[in-house]
C-alpha cells in the first residue's frame, strides 16, 4: 500500500491504463485500472479510492455519464481526461463535478502535478492532527439556516439534510464563508482555492460556482447567497456565524 494516495484510472485504452499506472505507481501511487463503468464500480466497491482519473470518451456510458453517478454517492475528486482538448468539454466535465481537467495527448509529469495538486487540496482542507492523534476543534460556520463544519466537511441544509460537497466545492464554500461580504474576483478566488493550475480567464470557477449554488438552493436567475458583481467577481451575501 503507497502513502501517497490510491489512483483509479478508468480508460479503454490499455495502453494508456498501463503507462499511467506504470509511471504514477514509479512516483509512489498505488494504481487500479478499470476500462469501463462497470469495472469502475467494482473497484470502488472493493478498494479505497482517493482519486478517480476519468477518461471522456468510453464504451457505454461516457465519462461524462460515470462522473455524474459517482457524484451522486461520493466526493471522491475526479480528474476528467479529455481527448480533444475543446473547452466545452472541460466545462461540461466540470459541471458533471470533475475536479479537474487535462487533454490527451499529456505529459505524464504534468499528470502527476494535477493529481498531487487536486490531493493536496483535499487534504490540505482537513485539520492536520496533533500530536495524540487528535483533532483540535475547528468553527462551524453558520449562514443562513445552513451549518457548515470546516473541520468534518459536514454541510447540512436547514431542514438538516446532509450535502455532499467535492473537494473543490469545499475550498470554494470555506473561501466564501470565510470572506462573507467580500467581493472576490475569480483572480482571487484561485489563489484562495489553491487551483493555480486553472486558467484565471476561462470558466473554471464560474462553473465551480454554478455547482456550489445549485447545491444550496441558490437559484442561479436571481441568486440570494452566491451573488455574482458584474465586472468584479462574486460575493457571499449572507452574514455568517463562526462557533
Amino acid at each position: 500500500m503507497s502513502d501517497n494516495g490510491h489512483i483509479l484510472v478508468v480508460d479503454d485504452e490499455v495502453e494508456v491504463c498501463n503507462l499511467i499506472r506504470n509511471y504514477l505507481s514509479g512516483e509512489g501511487f498505488e494504481v487500479s485500472v478499470a476500462h469501463n463503468g462497470d469495472d469502475m464500480r467494482e473497484t470502488l466497491e472493493r478498494s479505497a479510492i482517493d482519486l478517480v482519473i476519468l477518461d471522456l470518451v468510453l464504451p457505454g456510458e461516457d465519462g461524462l455519464a460515470l462522473a455524474r453517478s459517482l457524484r451522486d454517492v461520493s466526493a471522491i475528486p475526479i480528474l476528467m481526461l479529455t481527448g480533444r482538448g475543446d473547452p466545452v468539454d472541460r466545462i461540461v466535465g466540470l459541471e458533471m463535478g470533475a475536479d479537474d481537467y487535462l487533454a490527451k495527448p499529456f505529459h505524464l509529469r504534468e499528470l502527476r502535478a494535477r493529481v498531487q495538486s487536486v490531493l493536496r487540496r483535499v487534504s490540505g482542507a482537513m485539520q492536520a492532527e496533533t500530536s495524540d492523534g487528535t483533532r483540535p476543534p475547528r468553527p462551524r460556520a453558520r449562514f443562513a439556516g445552513w451549518t457548515f463544519d470546516l473541520s468534518t466537511r459536514e454541510l447540512l441544509s436547514p431542514s438538516g439534510e446532509d450535502v455532499r460537497l467535492t473537494p473543490g466545492e469545499f475550498d470554494l464554500l470555506v473561501a466564501f464563508v470565510t470572506n462573507a461580504g467580500q467581493t472576490l474576483s475569480r483572480d482571487r478566488l484561485l489563489d484562495l482555492i489553491r487551483d493555480r493550475d486553472a486558467d484565471a480567464f476561462d470558466r473554471t470557477i464560474d462553473v465551480r460556482v454554478g455547482r456550489l449554488r445549485r447545491k444550496l438552493g441558490d437559484d442561479p436567475h436571481s441568486p440570494q447567497l452566491i451573488r455574482t458583481v458584474r465586472g468584479g467577481g462574486y460575493l457571499f451575501s449572507p452574514p455568517v456565524a463562526f462557533s
